[in-house]
Order: structure tokens, then C-alpha cells, then sequence
């Protein structure tokens, strides 16, 4: 199932189309730009900035376990740290959302991100630190010691993962996924960012 194939770059309103731009702080710079025979979205953070994107999408996480992308970041935020609330910037966060455990479904939803962090060490598992923000989990994916300006293949099993980082969610029961995020921030630690995602798909196996 695509996500993001971004087979053209077409931009509407601010984003890809089929995805809707999110604003948090600061000015958004988005582009599709030409990778092999599609376009990957290059984004980049400055000392105020936080955005994304954000897609809707059903996808049955029984049939469909595997999240699959590709990404690569240029420049970490510096200093940036999830496990820090005031340093909480990385330069580049995909979220699963799935179905709302309860209302208000803002404050209900289960998430994970898988992040680039810099000071936040590969492995790292914990929740967000920001204020009512508990349901969002992350995964740190890659940090400061990958090499930057070079692509990286991620591939994960979202049905363990979920079952692992939301067992206080009624057992860890499994949600439908409800939608894609990629964000980028630089805001907490007023420094820069900057990084590339393509080719994201979920898969059988």
C-alpha cells in the first residue's frame, strides 16, 4: 500500500498532493524534488520553525505489519533530545496514527514516531515528554552517529511495535491505522534542520 510515492511534484496548497500541511510555528519549506524515478520531499527547520504533513489513510495492520521508507538527514538540530521536552527538535519524524482508545480522540489517540534524534541514543524507547502528550511513543531509528547525507532503508513491523509501547492500551489489543505524519522541528533548541523521506509503503512481508 503507498504512502508516498510522490510520482510527481505537484504541490497544492503548501504540500504533496493527497496531504494536508500542518503549521505549528514558524515558516514550512517543503519540496519535491527528483530522486531516481520519483521525487523525494526535502525539508528543512529553522530556529522557529516545527511542520508537517499529514495523510489519511486506512490500512489493516494485520494484513499489512510492515511500514517501509526510505530517508536521509542532512542536518541535525543541535542538541536536539526527545527525552528532553525543552530540546525536543529532530530533523525528521514519521508517525503512525491508529484508532482513538477514547474522548476526546485528541488526547486518545496512539501514535508512534520513529525519529532521527541526535542525543538520543539508536534503541531509545520512551513517550513524549510533551504536556498532554502521553499517548505518542517513540522509537529512535537512527542519531547523531549515522552517516548524514546518505540514504537510509528502514523497514518495521508496526503490529509488534504497537503490542510492545501500548500493553497499557487494553493489552496492547490492535488498532487500525488511521494516518501518516512527517514532521521536521528545530524550535526547542533554535538551531537547523534538514532532511529527505521517499518511497514510504506498508507491506504483507
Amino acid at each position: 500500500i503507498s504512502v508516498a510515492g510522490f510520482k510527481t511534484d505537484t504541490m497544492k496548497s503548501g504540500s504533496p498532493e493527497g496531504w494536508k500541511l500542518e503549521e505549528n510555528k514558524g515558516t514550512p519549506y517543503l519540496k519535491l524534488e527528483k530522486e531516481g524515478d520519483r521525487f523525494a520531499l526535502h525539508l528543512k527547520s529553522d530556529e522557529s520553525s516545527s511542520f508537517g504533513i499529514r495523510k489519511e489513510l486506512k490500512v489493516d495492520p494485520v494484513k499489512h505489519p510492515f511500514l517501509n521508507w526510505k530517508w536521509k538527514a542532512v542536518k541535525l538540530p543541535f542538541g536536539g533530545d526527545v527525552r528532553d521536552k525543552n530540546k525536543d527538535d529532530q530533523a525528521i519524524q514519521i508517525y503512525v496514527a491508529f484508532e482513538a482508545s477514547g474522548w476526546p480522540a485528541k488526547l486518545n489517540t496512539p501514535v508512534i514516531g520513529y525519529i532521527w534524534d541526535n542525543e538520543a541514543p539508536k534503541g531509545t524507547i520512551t513517550k513524549s515528554q510533551q504536556v498532554l502528550a502521553d499517548k505518542v511513543r517513540y522509537i529512535v531509528l537512527r542519531d547523531k552517529s549515522d552517516v548524514l547525507n546518505q540514504w537510509h532503508c528502514e523497514k518495521r513491523n508496526v503490529s509488534k511495535d504497537y503490542k510492545e509501547l501500548f500493553s497499557d492500551i487494553d493489552d496492547g489489543k490492535l488498532r487500525k491505522i488511521e494516518g501518516i505524519s512527517i514532521y521536521i522541528n528545530s524550535q526547542h533548541t533554535e538551531s537547523e534542520a534538514e532532511s529527505y523521506v521517499y518511497d514510504i509503503f506498508f507491506s504483507r512481508q
